[in-house]
């Protein structure tokens, strides 16, 4: 009953509009592929890099995206998301110690955690596959290897849906170092290496596996470099936020310090030798999350195994004092008294969810707040005017402007690989107001503006000659007259 509450919790939970402003130009990709019968090499979507080489690897769920959108909408990738998220803690549970309200606990605080980052993107693959190589890899450290075999094959799946891929060979790593950090100088003689090296021949052959597996994609061996590639552009790094390191003063990321600060305190209140591999997933984790913010939700998948180990150590010693032990740490018999009050709350809470998701499946739910954040009235008035000339657009609504304006190809979109820093520093001494702005623009053969009212080059525009003919609270669109 347990379990059941609980990952029916996570569902209810995850079953939100999940579309983004990077959602849609994975769509517009996603059909493309589907139109053209290939997949995208170059760029077809913004005038800035159109023809250039686009290494993206997203094709494998960029295409099934699309289609559950253009079967049932927004609403249908909602449910998708929320599948992908309960089934991620569903391998994560498999990796928890202790009993299942100890789990269930650390379980929901981890959705919570991790809940910032959902939303229907092919990073949801790297969320998902992150723990199922959290799941078999920490089979392997308790003597299990037959589920080994498995990681070679989910790499060739996750290296054609997202770049996050490099997040498996850091876990595969993670587990190497803690293996050969058990090992004693003793064990370094002959004999001993040898032994060392049967020991590790399985995880040595495995990792040269992920190698080969990445290679297994329409870009070939140069994927390898792709995360490489992302984290080199200056400007991501300086500009975009989910690159950039936590707001803490933002109550939605305050549960990613309460989880980090509670694994710290049970980490040294427990007894139990902190084995290197705990070390390692805790604090490597807990580093990249403070650099990155968008690695918070990849904390929140490692963070629990090394929660719940500690922690049901510390809770069984104070159950034996309490005489509740196995209220807390173990299986417990439910008395036939107890089977009704079950059924309620999971009636409760079934109600609950049918409930959650009925609010957003229906495509007017979705739109009604995806106006908020996107500019769905600015792009109308685009569409009813035609004006001349290139669009400049904000970076946070390039990849809606590729699925609902096509016509009009996009200065910017959230594809920072394809762009680098030469691109975005170019929007950014747009936006900004810079010195040499009107130049860019001039460039670039710009005739129409569609950008928040908020940025400072708004303010330069009417100076300048350009035009406003619409504006409300999320955007405002200027155009160069003819002269």
């Amino acid at each position: 009953m347990v379990v059941l509450v609980t990952f029916l919790a996570v569902f209810t939970m995850a079953a939100r509009v999940s579309m983004d402003s990077d959602t849609w130009w994975h769509l517009r990709a996603g059909q493309w592929i589907l139109d053209h019968r290939q997949i995208l090499t170059v760029d077809r979507f913004s005038f800035t890099r159109a023809g250039e080489p686009w290494k993206y690897p997203g094709w494998l769920i960029e295409i099934p995206m699309f289609l559950i959108y253009q079967g049932f909408g927004p609403g249908g990738l909602n449910v998708l998301t929320a599948l992908v998220i309960t089934l991620t803690f569903v391998f994560v549970w498999q990796t928890l110690t202790g009993g299942p309200f100890l789990r269930a606990f650390v379980i929901i605080f981890a959705a919570i955690v991790s809940g910032v980052y959902w939303a229907a993107r092919p990073y949801l693959i790297t969320f998902l596959l992150s723990a199922v190589f959290l799941w078999v890899l920490e089979d392997y450290r308790l003597g299990r290897v037959n589920r080994l075999w498995l990681l070679p094959i989910l790499m060739v799946i996750w290296a054609n849906s997202h770049g996050g891929f490099i997040i498996g060979f850091i876990l595969w790593a993670v587990y190497l170092m803690g293996q050969l950090g058990g090992l004693k100088l003793t064990d370094l003689n002959r004999p001993g290496i040898i032994n060392i090296i049967k020991m590790l021949y399985p995880l040595l052959v495995i990792g040269l596996g992920l190698v080969i597996a990445v290679c297994i994609n329409p870009s070939g061996p140069i994927m390898l470099l792709y995360g490489f590639k992302t984290l080199s552009i200056k400007t991501l790094r300086d500009y975009i936020q989910e690159w950039q390191s936590p707001n803490f003063h933002e109550l939605q990321v305050q549960p990613f310090v309460w989880m980090l600060l509670l694994t710290l305190g049970v980490l040294g209140y427990s007894r139990k030798r902190l084995a290197l591999t705990d070390f390692l997933l805790v604090a490597g984790f807990a580093y990249m999350s403070l650099t990155a913010a968008r690695n918070i939700a990849i904390f929140a998948l490692v963070t629990p195994m090394v929660l719940t180990r500690y922690g049901a150590h510390i809770l069984n010693g104070y159950g034996k004092l309490l005489k509740v032990r196995v209220l807390i740490v173990n299986n417990v018999e439910i008395s036939p008294r107890y089977h009704v009050l079950n059924w309620i709350i999971l009636g409760v809470l079934s109600i609950a969810c049918v409930i959650k998701v009925s609010l957003v499946l229906p495509s007017e739910a979705n739109w009604r707040e995806i106006k908020k954040t996107m500019p769905v009235e600015a792009v109308n008035i685009i569409k009813l005017n035609k004006p001349s000339g290139q669009l400049f657009n904000s970076y946070n609504w390039g990849g809606y402007l590729i699925w609902a304006l096509p016509e009009y190809p996009v200065f910017i979109d959230g594809r920072t690989d394809l762009y680098n820093d030469e691109i975005i520093s170019q929007w950014l001494q747009v936006v900004q107001a810079e010195d040499g702005w009107q130049q860019v623009l001039d460039r670039w053969g710009v005739g129409s503006i569609l950008i928040e009212p908020d940025r400072p080059v708004v303010k330069q525009l009417l100076t300048k000659g350009w035009k406003q003919i619409y504006g409300d609270d999320v955007a405002v669109v200027y155009i160069l007259p003819v002269r």
